[in-house]
């Protein structure tokens, strides 16, 4: 038992940095060499007292990356993936979640001031910066293009 409570706070110190799903704490306890058994309980545990919950985690995380530096559905989806949450949650965190716009919408969020650097730079070369940018981001080029196009229209009343 003494292993047990040594082990669960353990995983408590690396829960109380930031929140953490299920796999990562799982390979966090298997990096510690923690016991099977052992670790079942302590997964159990921090379940049970709502400390390990991965629709919460989802959630968060999304919000989190969404209101600091915008990405894409696609980046973000994938991001979760590699966090161990399962795609029926990931589904849901998208539905229910006010935060997270269109593609579209969060790649106008994601230029909005970034693209007044550019408003002295021939046209093609706001689209590579800007494009780039976006890219990098987890934006397609269709999404991209359509979020210049509109930023560009709505600034500075430019038709194309």
């Amino acid at each position: 038992m003494e292993h047990f409570e040594k082990y669960y706070n353990l995983a408590l110190r690396f829960l109380a940095l930031r929140p953490r799903s299920e796999k990562e704490v799982v390979e966090y306890l298997k990096k510690k060499k923690v016991p099977e058994e052992t670790m079942m309980q302590i997964l159990s545990r921090l379940k049970e007292h709502r400390f390990l919950d991965d629709a919460l985690f989802a959630k968060m995380w999304v919000e989190s990356r969404t209101r600091g530096k915008p990405r894409s559905k696609w980046l973000l989806t994938r991001e979760l993936t590699e966090k161990g949450i399962h795609n029926e949650i990931i589904e849901t965190v998208f539905q229910g979640n006010q935060v997270v716009g269109s593609d579209l919408q969060m790649a106008k969020n994601a230029v909005g001031k970034r693209i007044e650097r550019y408003r002295d730079l021939p046209r093609q070369e706001v689209y590579q910066k800007v494009g780039g940018f976006l890219a990098r981001r987890g934006f397609n080029w269709d999404t991209s293009k359509q979020a210049i196009d509109d930023l560009l229209k709505e600034r500075y009343n430019t038709d194309e």
